[in-house]
């Protein structure tokens, strides 16, 4: 990893929320965007944030979620999500994000993630999945 990876580093994105990241359990006029899509739109960001900084053939998986999910973004708004990196403890880090819309706060939490060698994990994945069918 490289010595620019240190707390403080930020990202900020905004996602246009269009029909695919929205949940209609208000009715089609009131979608809004779903947990599980701002959960995800979160990971990218982490994830693209810590990139440039961990080296080749490296990648970062995902650990831990504290998600406070408070306020109802509609769909055809937007949101900006930011993180910023707190913690780097080895090739383990956690991070700080929040999300808003042009209203209001929609969320705020911590996210932790784990850096890894892809070529390894990968090995380690399809010896699971090897098991799994023979299983």
């Amino acid at each position: 990893m490289s010595e620019t990876l240190q707390p403080g580093l930020t990202l900020t994105r905004r996602y246009d929320i269009d029909a695919a990241r929205t949940i209609d359990v208000m009715g089609d006029e009131c979608r809004v965007y779903s947990t599980p899509a701002l959960l995800y739109d979160i990971e990218v960001c982490c994830r693209d944030l810590l990139l440039p900084h961990i080296g080749e053939g490296k990648d970062s998986v995902g650990t831990r979620v504290e998600l406070d999910h408070v306020g109802a973004t509609l769909i055809g708004m937007w949101v900006e999500i930011t993180v910023k990196l707190v913690e780097v403890n080895g090739p383990a880090v956690v991070f700080e994000f929040s999300a808003r819309d042009a209203l209001e706060e929609v969320a705020r939490g911590r996210h932790n993630r784990f850096v890894v060698g892809v070529d390894k994990t990968k090995q380690r994945l399809l010896g699971k999945l090897a098991k799994a069918k023979s299983a």
